[in-house]
């Protein structure tokens, strides 16, 4: 069985032909999803979503991007999204300061929040980083959840640092890129039980696809490229991804 534990389903580039993208899934044993919400409505459709497809669960939150569109009652929104049964954690939440550093501390009030959610409600996150690797460190640490590091781009020891407290790393597309030297040395050096597989579909296509459409099906392309990086046949990086998702999503 392959695992997406980060697909934007609720993505319209995806969403116009949702079934085609599943069932295509499906055909290359790709059996199940997490479709990732970063703000109030793409977290009900990402409900919406799941609750449609029996592979297909939710994750909900708001993103560092978008906490300047949203209000500290969206908060409690989140919070009652998680008694629907297929809502397994909160993300995709965290701090960006790569593109706007003017609203930092509202980075951090939102992402302070949605951890006390996660902690109230005992529920793993999904954490997007960029730019912002020790500041998301210092807060994870205070909280010591379970959880994704999204598209970990992060040095190895940071990763090591970040294993430490209970998260593990989310490797996608970027490991197939062939300069992208710092994710392979992170995939060689941790061990797998710390890893699981992600296509950030639509973004981040792997190659040989690289700069098209990505799609959920690709995530045997990511799973192929850490096998090859460990030196283990396919199904060794399989089976050990899946223990991983039942452990730490409850799926």
């Amino acid at each position: 069985m392959l695992i997406d534990t980060h697909v934007h389903l609720n993505d319209e580039r995806l969403y116009q032909d949702l079934k085609l993208h599943i069932q295509e899934a499906n055909e290359v044993n790709v059996t199940k999803m997490i479709c990732i919400g970063y703000d109030i409505k793409s977290s009900q459709k990402a409900i919406e979503i799941a609750n449609q497809y029996d592979g297909v669960y939710a994750s909900v939150g708001i993103h560092p991007s978008e906490v300047k569109k949203a209000s500290i009652n969206d908060l409690d929104k989140i919070a009652a999204m998680l008694n629907n049964k297929k809502v397994v954690a909160i993300g995709e939440i965290g701090l960006d300061y790569y593109w706007d550093k003017t609203f930092i501390d509202l980075q951090k009030e939102f992402f302070i929040k949605q951890l006390e959610i996660a902690k109230k409600y005992d529920k793993p996150v999904i954490i997007h980083m960029r730019e912002a690797a020790l500041d998301t460190f210092d807060i994870l640490k205070q909280y010591r959840l379970p959880g994704v590091m999204h598209c970990y781009s992060g040095s190895l020891e940071m990763a090591h640092r970040f294993i430490d407290i209970g998260m593990y790393l989310g490797i996608g597309g970027v490991v197939t890129f062939q300069n992208s030297k710092e994710i392979k040395r992170v995939v060689e050096g941790i061990d797998l039980k710390y890893i699981v597989s992600e296509t950030d579909a639509p973004y981040l296509a792997p190659a040989p696809y690289r700069g098209k459409l990505n799609r959920p099906k690709y995530i045997r392309e990511i799973v192929e490229k850490i096998a090859e990086i460990k030196s283990v046949d396919v199904s060794v990086v399989e089976k050990q991804i899946e223990e991983n998702v039942k452990k730490l999503f409850n799926i």
